[in-house]
């Protein structure tokens, strides 16, 4: 029998994995510059805790998530989003105690899972990149935030990307705009879907947001929410434009976007690539405040902003800009052991390299000299040492440095006691 990896998901293989590492590092390295620090939570998580905080009239809820009960009776899902999980996290420890930071700021990576049909850069198994910032309610953390995650972007090489934003106000620009919504729609109630018939009274800015092509043109001439909005997220959101002006980073206001969950308020925001080929996964990264969903979850009231973006996506993004990614595919010293007695010398002459901190590979497979080099080349491999059974009766090595093709024969008992002066003085000799 074949068996192959379930469907929607990908195996990661040597070469590949090299790339994502690239990713990940680029953005720990952006993010500890920005003070947000790394958070790890479970894969599985309680289906309440994403029900409550993505809410129950959304797909990933409704649709999407991978959810079922375990031995124990308890009802579980393998977490569709991060942001519900780290918020839970964030009430459980008690972070907003006043020993820690304000805003608490942390991130997360790996994998999300969502049950829908797989295509190009949306799996069933996908890996997300996300931050959070807890505690602040200063326009300014929405738009440092924004400006973090454009920075990640342009560390990537990155640059065929516009940053699109809209407001969803606080509690009382919604109550407001829901009723007005709603007038709106309901004349044209049996020209929707039946997912936006059911929405339209439960929560109708879910309209907004179907993929329906005929929800779609139903919703193009809907109200803007921006006409709603209260005195309060006016200003906020004033302000958020303003300190982005500030610091001279375009941006486009879409005011139909309302983002795929429900516990967003105030400001959010896309990161849209307009490389070409990207056509329906267009949208690299995006994010949002969310003021009341620690509350929600039964934490104090706490206000938030974060993001996520997904690995896949930016692949595809670098691939659509081609952008190269370098990978890091080379090795401090060869080892080239020749005849069979050479076998336990060999060894100890590749550990010894690799205990004064250096990397180092080995021929294991008594292959003549030849391929062995050839390996040495195909691993980049800026010295290759050659030990022969005359050398090894003579208790010597050939060093070879390969960039300039020097040899030089070294006593044994040097490489086990100073590689690290010999390695130095090769590699700087002019």
């Amino acid at each position: 029998m074949s068996y192959q990896g379930p469907k929607g998901t990908n195996d990661l293989l040597p070469g590949e994995s090299d790339k994502w590492q690239f990713i990940e590092e680029t953005a720990r390295l952006i993010f500890r510059d920005y003070q947000f620090n790394e958070i790890r939570t479970p894969i599985f998580e309680h289906y309440e805790v994403i029900a409550r905080s993505v809410g129950d009239t959304t797909d990933i809820v409704s649709k999407e998530m991978y959810d079922f009960y375990d031995k124990g009776e308890r009802h579980v899902t393998l977490r569709p989003e991060g942001t519900a999980p780290i918020v839970r996290s964030y009430i459980e420890h008690k972070l907003f105690g006043p020993e820690f930071a304000k805003p608490y700021k942390t991130y997360y990576m790996g994998p999300m899972f969502r049950y829908e049909r797989p295509q190009k850069g949306r799996l069933r198994q996908f890996h997300q990149i996300g931050v959070e910032a807890f505690g602040s309610a200063n326009p300014a953390t929405d738009v440092e935030t924004m400006a973090m995650a454009l920075d990640f972007f342009k560390q990537l090489g990155i640059q065929k990307i516009r940053l699109v934003i809209n407001s969803l106000g606080d509690q009382e620009t919604r109550q407001n705009y829901r009723q007005a919504l709603i007038d709106y729609l309901e004349p044209h109630e049996e020209e929707l879907s039946g997912d936006s018939k059911r929405r339209l009274h439960e929560n109708p800015l879910r309209v907004l947001d179907s993929k329906d092509k005929k929800d779609q043109l139903v919703v193009a001439d809907a109200p803007s929410i921006l006409d709603y909005l209260s005195e309060t997220a006016k200003a906020h959101f004033e302000e958020v434009k303003a300190m982005l002006t500030a610091l001279e980073i375009p941006f486009e206001v879409d005011k139909n976007m309302v983002r795929g969950l429900d516990y967003y308020t105030h400001t959010i925001f896309e990161i849209i690539s307009d490389a070409p080929g990207m056509g329906a996964q267009s949208t690299v990264c995006a994010g949002g405040r969310y003021d009341r969903l620690v509350e929600e979850l039964g934490g104090p009231e706490t206000p938030g902003f974060g993001f996520a973006l997904g690995i896949e996506r930016v692949l595809l993004t670098l691939e659509a800009e081609e952008v190269v990614i370098p990978v890091l595919n080379e090795i401090d010293a060869y080892v080239v052991g020749l005849g069979e007695g050479t076998n336990v010398e060999t060894l100890k002459v590749v550990q010894a390299i690799r205990n004064f901190g250096f990397s180092a590979d080995r021929d294991y497979l008594n292959r003549k000299a030849k391929a062995q080099f050839k390996s040495a080349d195909k691993a980049n491999a800026k010295l290759v040492l050659t030990l022969g059974e005359e050398e090894l009766a003579k208790g010597m090595i050939n060093v070879k440095v390969m960039a300039t093709r020097e040899e030089k024969s070294v006593l044994l008992d040097e490489i086990y006691q100073q590689f690290d002066e010999i390695f130095d003085e090769l590699l700087t000799e002019k």
